[in-house]
């Protein structure tokens, strides 16, 4: 049976994970996406939150699905421009700034400006200040220096910079010869670059899908609210697809799909969990069930918003999520054939 096909997956998540898309500036990806779909003339519309839906219709038009993941990454904004020419940052989504130690970044203007940069701690030097490897990595202490001739606040408002730009990380992109992609924002764009993959192949090979299926391409996931709207009255069913977590406690790893049971908004639809895990018994997908303690997804968000849905949540495994991350290519090509298979079944209900 033919899947989609994962090394054209890498070369597409390679192409998502290099344009910058922070939350709440994510007009240049959706419009990478949008073209993307255009090409397979598939017709799309962008919601007010700048999210972005394409719609597949299905045998039965009365009940429908929803599948979705986002584009939207973690990043920052500007927070205050410092008398010395450096930047104090604010950051966007829920990581720690030692993540960012040492990251090359861009900080986009209000006119469409963009500088390059390095977040750094005040005192890095070790010639110069005796705790630089003790103090706190916190919005105090860490700054972006701009790679402009730059001394003063006024030096950089006369480039353009001001509190609000939007500030992203360089991804550092990087696929090893052993089948692994490392970068930043593999959360949650590897899961877009298995969708899209999926939708391209059920596009050019005419699969005609049971049901009427949604896809949403959020952009606001990373705040909490990125699918929680559009969401039809005859959805049945709601799939978040989404990264696994990783680390001490956790099943999860990068070679087969994370089948998520419970993370912190409590326990996932238990009829659609088994049914994943049937398919994925059934059809040979490796995959692990998996409890994250610290996560929340669209899907959570779409319940909380008070959706009568079936949801649940799976997504490739990636390491050191919201640092940088990391994943294999069986990871994608796990979580590409359980969506094959799950978008073809019968609903549950």
């Amino acid at each position: 049976m033919a899947y989609p096909n994962t090394e054209e997956t890498m070369k597409l998540l390679t192409k998502l994970v290099s344009i910058p898309s922070p939350s709440g500036n994510t007009n240049e990806v959706i419009t990478f996406v949008e073209k993307f779909f255009a090409e397979l003339q598939i017709e799309t519309k962008r919601n007010r939150k700048g999210g972005l839906i394409a719609t597949l219709k299905g045998k039965d038009k009365s009940q429908h699905r929803m599948l979705t993941a986002h584009v939207d990454t973690l990043g920052a904004m500007v927070k205050e421009i410092k008398s010395n020419g450096r930047l104090k940052i604010d950051l966007i989504g829920g990581f720690k700034y030692n993540s960012i130690e040492g990251e090359y970044c861009q900080i986009e203007t209000s006119s469409g400006k963009k500088f390059t940069g390095t977040i750094l701690m005040h005192q890095t030097s070790v010639h110069v200040y005796k705790d630089a490897g003790k103090a706190e990595r916190n919005q105090e202490n860490m700054e972006i220096r701009i790679d402009e001739k730059v001394h003063t606040a006024e030096e950089v408002r006369s480039l353009g910079i001001e509190v609000g730009d939007f500030v992203s990380f360089d991804p550092r992109v990087e696929v090893t010869p052993s089948g692994y992609i490392k970068s930043r924002h593999l959360d949650d764009k590897a899961s877009v670059a298995v969708l899209l993959q999926l939708i391209k192949q059920i596009k050019t090979e005419n699969i005609l899908l049971p049901y009427t299926t949604h896809f949403l391409i959020s952009n606001n996931e990373e705040i909490g609210y990125g699918g929680n709207s559009n969401i039809t009255p005859e959805t049945v069913e709601y799939l978040a697809v989404d990264m696994g977590a990783m680390g001490d406690g956790q099943s999860t790893d990068e070679y087969t799909v994370s089948i998520c049971v419970k993370d912190s908004s409590g326990p996932y639809h238990y009829g659609l969990r088994k049914h994943l895990v049937q398919l994925a018994e059934a059809n040979n997908v490796g995959y692990k069930l998996d409890i994250y303690p610290h996560y929340g997804s669209d899907a959570s968000a779409a319940i909380r918003s008070g959706h009568d849905i079936v949801h649940g949540l799976i997504g490739p495994g990636i390491d050191s999520s919201h640092a940088f991350e990391r994943t294999h290519k069986s990871s994608l090509e796990n979580t590409a054939k359980l969506l094959y298979h799950y978008v073809q079944s019968d609903l549950i209900l």
